[in-house]
């Protein structure tokens, strides 16, 4: 135990000498320190000592506490945490095992009596710590903000601190594995890169794709609600046209192409026949293209997921009640409604059709299947730091 908290402590020392860890750290309370330069009252907007008149954008329609969760929420975590502070740790972090294999100090750890593996693992832990250290301190600057300025001590915004540290231990995982392999710190950096994008890809495909798997399935059912309409319609004009004496027939046969006496007596019938056989087509064309995205998306790390979970500590339903009824007041009109004060409900229903099925997924299938993968990268990277002869 010793060896592997002195072991710690010396790559500890290391990352922290580095002068990328401080500059990220510095960022970290400058982004909190703009925040607290921005709050709201009842007229609108402030910004230092100025104040900004908004008819919407005050404290009447937004509490300040939850102005303050948005923004960290909406802002702090996926624009900074998530991605430039993510950036800034991979570059800091990227040279840890390349530097540790190429230096030499590597045969001076190695006479050690300590397993190889639990070397490894040291070594990653003092990479997430890099970032665990960023993450709580920006969210315990955000926690003050929000209890000084916003008057609510919000504890559940330290959620961020696991949810990003997982986040970062995706990548950072994958990283570590590319520079056992190359031993190089730039195409270590760089390919992990290229493999975030490529995630980032295939989280975008697949929400793609499920919208337009719930479009279709909607499109298919209101296109069988409207031909049960038009089926009795037509029922009913047959009806009439027999009891009248009329033939449909003519020259022998149904007229127009007609396959039955219902669509002989309504055209509309026809219509809405056609258009149902090609929302079936198109449901089960989208439905098997989701499969396959989902199918996909399964077995890699869901990085932009994993920080959605924030969301649903965070912001609340009644928190999100308040925002919609802004986004409505902000807007105009009612969620949904056109310029022209026609609804949008098709886009609307698709909308919460989508929320729905992205509610519905677990947070241990989010989390489970992506530390799955990131436990077999990293066993990975213990068997060929164990094997491997330096």
């Amino acid at each position: 135990m010793q060896q592997t908290i002195a072991l710690f402590l010396d790559a500890y020392r290391e990352l922290n000498s580095k002068k990328l860890f401080w500059i990220t750290m510095v960022l970290s309370v400058m982004i909190v320190a703009g925040f607290a330069t921005v709050g709201l009252n009842e007229k609108g907007l402030t910004l230092l000592w100025w104040e900004f008149e908004f008819p919407v954008l005050n404290t009447t329609f937004i509490p300040t506490e939850l102005f303050y969760k948005f923004m960290f929420a909406q802002l702090g975590v996926p624009i900074w945490l998530t991605w430039v502070a993510t950036i800034l740790a991979l570059v800091s972090t990227a040279s840890i095992f390349p530097d540790f294999l190429a230096s030499g100090s590597i045969e001076l750890t190695l006479s050690k009596p300590i397993s190889r593996t639990r070397l490894f693992l040291t070594k990653f832990a003092t990479g997430l710590l890099f970032v665990a250290m960023q993450v709580f301190v920006f969210t315990f600057a955000c926690f003050l903000l929000i209890g000084f300025r916003g008057g609510a001590w919000e504890w559940r915004l330290f959620f961020a601190v696991p949810i990003v540290l997982l986040f970062f231990s995706y990548l950072f995982s994958i990283q570590s594995l590319l520079g056992l392999l190359t031993r190089s710190t730039i195409a270590s950096l760089l390919l992990t890169m290229l493999i975030w994008f490529a995630l980032f890809l295939l989280n975008t495909t697949e929400g793609i794709f499920l919208g337009q798997r719930e479009a279709a399935v909607l499109t298919l059912e209101r296109t069988n609600a409207r031909l049960e309409v038009e089926e009795k319609k037509a029922a009913e004009v047959l009806a009439k046209r027999k009891a009248a004496g009329e033939d449909l027939l003519v020259d022998g046969k149904l007229p127009d192409g007609a396959a039955d006496e219902l669509e002989a007596a309504s055209y509309p019938l026809r219509i809405v026949r056609q258009s149902q056989k090609d929302a079936v087509k198109a449901a089960a064309d989208w439905k098997r293209y989701y499969s396959f995205a989902f199918a996909a998306k399964t077995v890699f790390p869901k990085t932009s997921e994993t920080i959605g979970l924030l969301d649903r500590h965070v912001i609340n339903d009644e928190d999100r009640a308040i925002l919609r009824r802004f986004s409505e007041e902000v807007d105009g009109r009612p969620r949904g409604e056109r310029e022209d004060g026609k609804a949008r409900r098709g886009d609307i229903d698709v909308e919460t059709r989508v929320e729905d099925v992205l509610l519905t997924r677990s947070t241990g299938w989010i989390l489970g299947t992506s530390i799955a993968f990131t436990g077999i990268v990293l066993l990975a990277c213990c068997v060929i730091f164990s094997r491997r002869d330096f």
